[in-house]
């Protein structure tokens, strides 16, 4: 029976892509509008330009569909831990093959003029194989109902976003591997250290012509709200814990200085100071791209969903800042991570740091289409893990190549190379180390 039901998800999910493909052309323009295909590419926040006529209230059904082939291989070090006679340090066997495939669901709907709502839905990922909600929320471009003529001015260059939606936290989330999205991503995986989540608050922008960039933000600090009363003593105050809002905001430039050179930097800050369990650095309901590696024997696709990432674990308080800068000429692209993070669990006194940089290189040809690229990515993090008092090191090397078959469609090829370093003996990445290619294809619509 379960075999039969994923089998009818399957084909459920290929149906529904196939449906996309055939009623794209008929897809109706939506305002201030991230296209869910090659078009997106290089976008971050939605821009002002309004290039759409509004005639009245559309809906706009979208997806994404992606499916990886998985050439790995690991190993480590460890020293055998002994649980009930079975060696927990013990890596799985894998082997190479196919991954579960994973496509999102994109509703949106342009409400009114300079209004619309986004609602995207997880069809099946590794970490949640049944559908899940990611979120929903209406942005503002515009205040129509209010009729008010010294408002729609100011409206000209700011936006403001409300619901249960992905924060605007760094520049990187913009180019991440979301579940079945991949379309923005040169690479097969995200960060080590994948800052994502979605949380319930808003958001003001405001972006004028001269390329200035400003944003502010309020949400609920959590992924997963709760109205229990907190019950939990805070080790750092000896108080019952508390659940305080989140706060983050991004200062930047961006523009496009001349035809063929683009310049954009932006730093960003979010800082929670208690929660209920936050999960900015835990917070992906997908999963990694890289299946088991250095997992062990006991683990499963879904209750090991994150191989190959490294979540600090700040659950409780965390204050962290983010800088990235962005380089376009012509066909040449560089993007830059350099993130410091602090936080703690709440058994924890003290804060730790966690501290992690990457740069991406991409080139882009031919001239005026840029439908293949070839990539490469250096990603590290440094840190402490909780109640542990010595630095370990993860660094992982990636290079790529892709093809834009359409716009809409894409596949990539990569060989990537992950170390763990000072690991205790009796952890199971002591001495880790993985290696290998991945492909992957990619529908985005």
């Amino acid at each position: 029976m379960k075999d039969s039901l994923r089998l009818s998800k399957k084909i459920s999910v290929f149906g529904f892509v196939l449906f996309g493909l055939v009623a794209h052309a008929q897809q109706t323009p939506i305002h201030y509008f991230r296209p869910n295909n090659k078009r997106g590419l290089h976008i971050f926040e939605t821009t002002k330009s309004d290039t759409t006529v509004f005639t009245g209230m559309k809906v706009r059904i979208g997806g994404n569909f992606t499916q990886d082939f998985q050439m790995l291989s690991h190993h480590n070090n460890a020293a055998p831990v002994l649980v009930n006679g079975v060696n927990t340090n013990k890596l799985a066997t894998i082997t190479n093959g196919f991954n579960l495939a994973m496509a999102n669901l994109n509703i949106d709907a342009q409400l009114e003029d300079g209004i619309r709502m986004n609602l995207t839905m997880y069809l099946s990922t590794r970490h949640h194989e049944e559908t899940w909600v990611k979120g929903g929320y209406i942005q503002f471009d515009k205040l129509p109902f209010l009729k008010n003529a010294k408002i729609d001015s100011i409206m000209k260059n700011f936006t403001i976003k409300v619901g249960d939606y992905e924060i605007d936290y760094g520049d990187q989330h913009f180019r991440r591997t979301d579940g079945g999205n991949a379309i923005y991503n040169p690479f097969v995986e995200n960060y080590i250290m994948d800052a994502f989540a979605t949380e319930i608050g808003g958001e003001i922008y405001y972006h004028p012509k001269s390329g200035f960039i400003a944003m502010a933000g309020i949400t609920n600090g959590q992924l997963n709200p709760t109205v229990i009363a907190p019950s939990k003593i805070d080790s750092a105050t000896g108080k019952t814990n508390k659940y305080p809002p989140a706060f983050h905001g991004k200062l930047g430039y961006d523009k496009q200085l001349s035809q063929d050179f683009r310049f954009r930097i932006t730093s960003s800050v979010y800082a929670v100071k208690s929660a209920a369990g936050n999960s900015l650095f835990n917070g992906d309901r997908t999963g990694s791209h890289y299946y088991f590696v250095m997992e062990n024997t006991a683990a499963t696709a879904a209750g090991n969903a994150f191989s190959g990432r490294f979540n600090p674990r700040f659950s409780q308080q965390v204050t962290t800042f983010m800088i990235n800068p962005f380089v376009k000429y012509k066909g040449f692209e560089l993007f830059g991570t350099y993130e410091i993070a602090q936080g703690r669990v709440i058994t924890e006194k003290k804060m730790r740091t966690a501290t992690q940089y990457a740069v991406d290189l991409i080139y882009r040809f031919p001239k005026g289409k840029e439908n293949f690229w070839i990539g490469a990515r250096y990603n590290s993090v440094t840190t402490k893990l909780a109640l542990n008092t010595n630095d370990v090191t993860i660094d992982r090397a990636v290079a790529s190549v892709g093809w834009f078959v359409t716009k809409n469609i894409a596949i990539k090829a990569e060989y990537m190379q992950q170390q763990y370093q000072n690991f205790a003996a009796t952890e199971i990445r002591s001495g880790g180390k993985i290696d290998g290619m991945m492909l992957q294809a990619t529908v985005g619509f």
